[in-house]
């Protein structure tokens, strides 16, 4: 008789698609994309140099081949947003280097590396050859910049609406006190300043409100501009409530952020649509927001995230999700928050992980649908793992697993036994040597 994990590991050979580095490696990927909305790519790691090229890769291809023409990050909005209007051809910025110059929050390396570099200068090649029209777009889906958001919204108002500029700022001081979002958060609920929840979101309203006013017959870079400010007032809105909520507990601030980003695609959608786009977008984040959190232990904590509310939203047929893993190698990561990227070795993933079957497979990269007998058989919850900005190998198991189950959590999965870290445009990456135990 058959034993369960020799039928499992057979299955899986047959279903999966063993990389070799050809043009063909995505073009299952690319088929299953035909008529979704959205396409999400993940990642288990946010240092992983295969995972920005495999997702890079695969960006070009759904663009040129599959009509897709926006692309949004787990970036910040008004960062991402500058690298936007360099591939748009609309930009002071003389070079993609330049472009980059908002991203200085740590982690940096994220989107500050030689793999994004690559992708920014690619898209600005595609745009020049086409109409705009035909342009694809780069945009960011995060909330952390509560403080520059503010400002742009401002600096948007001066241009358009001096009045309601005024008003921006007052509606808005209560935030300026210090700077510190955190310490906006807990001087807001411990009652030690009022709290502008009620005033940040009536900016955002009257933005709205106003857009007919503000675009007029300007056509689409009103219209553009319009929605650059309207989505920082949304930024302003989400970070104020996430701050607060930081003290309410993980499930709430989580679930605030995730919540944004999710809008945030929405009206990606909807905006680009409105002004002659197809709306068809790929997302790029970690595995933890694009697999559907009501697979994994996630839902018994009362979190939710990108992945279950965009195919509750958008439908389930509209959405093509897909997870990379890895087993070991290395990852740009830091030992503490605000710390400096490392290049650290990664530990091998642990017995009883889908890492590790995967590595059991002997394949030691490949893509696999998960549907039919292969989802059948893969369905059982197993641990998987998920390295965020900070890379803690003395708490492996408590620190970077989480049970799942594969197949609910996404359509497909993209495996590599080793990887490598990815390297930073213009942090120096130390080198911890050895895999840490």
């Amino acid at each position: 008789m058959v034993s369960g994990i020799a039928r499992t590991l057979g299955t899986l050979r047959s279903a999966a698609l063993r990389l070799d580095g050809a043009g063909s490696d995505y073009d299952l990927l690319v088929e299953a994309a035909r008529g979704r909305s959205f396409v999400l790519l993940g990642e288990a790691t946010h240092g992983t140099r295969e995972f920005y090229r495999m997702r890079a890769d695969i960006t070009r291809r759904l663009i040129e081949e599959g009509g897709f023409d926006t692309v949004a990050v787990e970036a910040d909005w008004p960062d991402a947003y500058r690298l936007h209007r360099y591939v748009s051809g609309d930009a002071a910025d003389t070079t993609a280097m330049d472009a980059f110059g908002d991203f200085s929050r740590f982690p940096r390396w994220m989107w500050r590396n030689e793999e994004v570099l690559r992708v920014i200068a690619w898209l600005r090649a595609h745009n020049d050859a086409r109409g705009p029209d035909a342009h694809a777009g780069f945009y960011g889906l995060d909330m952390y910049s509560m403080y520059r958001s503010a400002e742009a919204v401002i600096a948007y108002l001066e241009r358009v609406d001096s009045t309601q500029a005024g008003i921006a700022r007052r509606q808005y001081a209560a935030l300026d006190h210090v700077r510190e979002p955190e310490r906006y958060g807990y001087e807001a609920v411990s009652g030690l300043r009022p709290d502008c929840r009620d005033a940040v979101r009536e900016r955002l309203v009257e933005l709205i409100r106003r857009r007919s006013d503000y675009i007029a017959d300007d056509g689409r870079a009103a219209a553009d501009a319009h929605f650059f400010a309207q989505q920082n007032a949304h930024v302003v809105a989400s970070a104020e409530a996430y701050y607060r909520e930081t003290f309410a507990g993980r499930a709430a601030s989580w679930n605030r952020r995730d919540e944004h980003m999710t809008e945030t695609l929405l009206a990606l959608q909807r905006h680009q649509r409105e002004t002659n786009r197809m709306g068809r977008i790929v997302v790029w984040a970690h595995n933890s927001h694009l697999g559907d959190a009501r697979a994994t232990e996630m839902a018994r904590a009362g979190e939710w995230n990108v992945g279950q509310l965009i195919r509750e939203r958008a439908g389930r047929e509209a959405v093509l999700s897909v997870g990379f893993t890895t087993y070991t190698g290395t990852v740009t990561a830091a030992r503490q928050w605000n710390g400096a990227a490392e290049r650290r070795g990664v530990l091998p993933a642990l017995a009883d992980s889908y890492e590790d079957l995967f590595r059991r497979s002997g394949l030691e990269a490949f893509y696999v649908p998960l549907s039919g007998e292969v989802a059948e058989v893969l369905r059982e919850p197993r641990l998987e793992r998920a390295i965020g900005v900070l890379y803690l190998p003395e708490t492996e198991y408590a620190s970077h697993y989480f049970a799942a189950s594969l197949p609910l959590q996404f359509d497909a999965v993209f495996h590599l036994d080793e990887t490598e870290a990815v390297e930073p445009l213009d942090e120096a990456g130390t080198d911890s040597g050895a895999l840490a135990a």
